[in-house]
């Protein structure tokens, strides 16, 4: 359901091409319909825009649509910091093709004026947590929208993940990894290691192994109240744990990875239908060609 939007945070990607510029330009345009806008401190600074700068918190407290300029990665992050306060992200995408972002460069303003307009909805996507404990301590706990993702090191060899899916004994896969995925993530790495496409409007966890070395070990699908647990049975060489790529930490021998349905979800501003069937086949098109396919 739409409300009425005043205050915009803006997340920006600084490393993108023309970022700067297109920045600008929406800050003048929002600030000339009345509306506020929020900029990271930091960013504000370099963006010569110091007095939209505030704190973290208050960005995420005050906003009440954060507009992200950049690519799935960026937008990603910014789903991360802020699940928990509910606030709802539109993206313009200043990457590739993205599944994530909703507006494209040439129709940023027109599709601005539809949000003023609250000519919009709110669509929910089910996010991951995903906790590790060693010796009976939780030491890290991690929350992702694509997917928790425990795999080897540039030069271990194969690691053996024991794995239950509440408290049942699931399987011990000999591999370089276990991807354990939202419907999101399903079109991330999952998908390149031979998991299933999921609809993202669908909540269910997918648990995808990485280059098993049992052949008859295959991707599965599972209920979204559904609590992985696995156990790191290897002591040669590095063992990760990567929450959407982007956040990493150190596993060790006996660690347990716990991952479930987070409690909170992720809210992406839509202004209209998008198609996913149309978006997937856009994607892996480009992916083709960019790979010589």
């Amino acid at each position: 359901m739409a409300y009425a939007l005043d205050t915009f945070g803006l997340v920006v990607n600084l490393n993108k091409k023309g970022v700067r510029e297109l920045v600008e330009q929406i800050v003048q345009w929002l600030e000339s319909k009345g509306r506020s806008v929020l900029i990271h401190e930091n960013t504000a600074r370099a963006l010569g825009l110091a007095r939209l700068g505030v704190s973290q918190n208050h960005l995420v407290e005050r906003a009440q649509c954060m507009i992200v300029f950049g690519g799935d990665g960026t937008l990603l992050r910014t789903a991360r910091k802020v699940a928990r306060s509910g606030t709802p992200i539109i993206g313009v995408n200043l990457g590739h093709l993205g599944f994530l972002t909703e507006i494209d460069v040439p129709e940023a303003l027109p599709a601005l004026e539809k949000l003023l307009h609250d000519e919009y909805y709110i669509e929910e996507r089910m996010m991951l947590e995903a906790s590790v404990y060693r010796e009976g301590r939780m030491v890290e706990h991690l929350a992702g929208l694509n997917d928790a993702v425990i795999a080897k090191g540039a030069f271990a060899r194969l690691i053996l993940l024991e794995t239950y899916v509440n408290d049942d004994y699931v399987n011990t896969y000999p591999s370089d990894g276990l991807i354990v995925a939202s419907p999101t993530g399903s079109t991330a790495y999952s998908l390149s290691a031979g998991g299933p496409l999921v609809t993202p409007e669908l909540d269910l966890l997918l648990l995808t192994p990485i280059c098993s070395h049992n052949l008859w070990s295959r991707p599965m699908i599972f209920a979204p109240d559904s609590i992985i647990k696995v156990v790191i049975l290897s002591s040669q060489g590095e063992v990760m744990l990567t929450v959407d790529g982007q956040h990493g930490f150190s596993l060790n021998k006996n660690d347990q990875v716990v991952v479930k349905r987070a409690s909170a979800k992720a809210k992406f501003i839509r202004l209209e239908g998008r198609n996913f069937f149309e978006l997937l086949r856009k994607k892996l098109t480009e992916d083709g060609e960019r790979n010589g396919a």
